[in-house]
């Protein structure tokens, strides 16, 4: 196990309208607000979507489990963003439901709002992450990157570990 402390430091409410590309739309803030690293939540309706509910089998490299969101479901759940070669990527593990059937998985491709969706997005300040391909798993994943104390974020009242 490895981790970081870090700090809040923006927070941006997202409302995404009936239509808008959930996943595009969060890429598209992170890079003009300029937040490097977040996390976030998002609850309302998806219409579309593509998400992996998991490998076939446990061995790697994990061959995913692909289900499609083809009509509007209720979404909640939370993801991170971090940059893979200085483009936010981003994880989000969420849970769809419509009627008595629930789907969870992490949501990929094609997601599109139904109605509406509201997104909370919280910048994660003082830790230094990025996402890189894994070699053995064949995806790309989180890396804590080894900063010297020297070079620890500061906030005006406080020293970041």
């Amino acid at each position: 196990m490895k981790y970081q402390v870090g700090g809040v430091g923006k927070v941006v409410v997202v409302r995404f309208e009936d239509e808008d590309d959930i996943l595009q739309g969060l890429s598209d803030i992170v890079k003009k607000e300029e937040i490097v690293s977040a996390v976030f939540y998002l609850v309302g309706g998806i219409k579309t979507g593509d998400i992996v509910v998991g490998p076939e089998r446990d061995e790697m490299p994990p061959a995913p489990i692909w289900r499609h969101i083809t009509e509007s479901h209720e979404a909640v759940g939370i993801g991170t963003i971090f940059r893979h070669k200085d483009e936010p990527k981003i994880h989000f593990h969420g849970a769809y439901g419509k009627r008595d059937s629930i789907k969870m998985g992490c949501l990929r491709d094609a997601a599109k709002t139904f109605l509406i969706m509201e997104a909370i997005i919280l910048e994660i300040k003082g830790i230094h992450a990025i996402r890189e391909m894994d070699p053995v798993s064949g995806m790309i994943l989180l890396k804590l990157l080894d900063v010297p104390d020297d070079e620890k974020w500061k906030f005006p009242d406080q020293q970041m570990p």
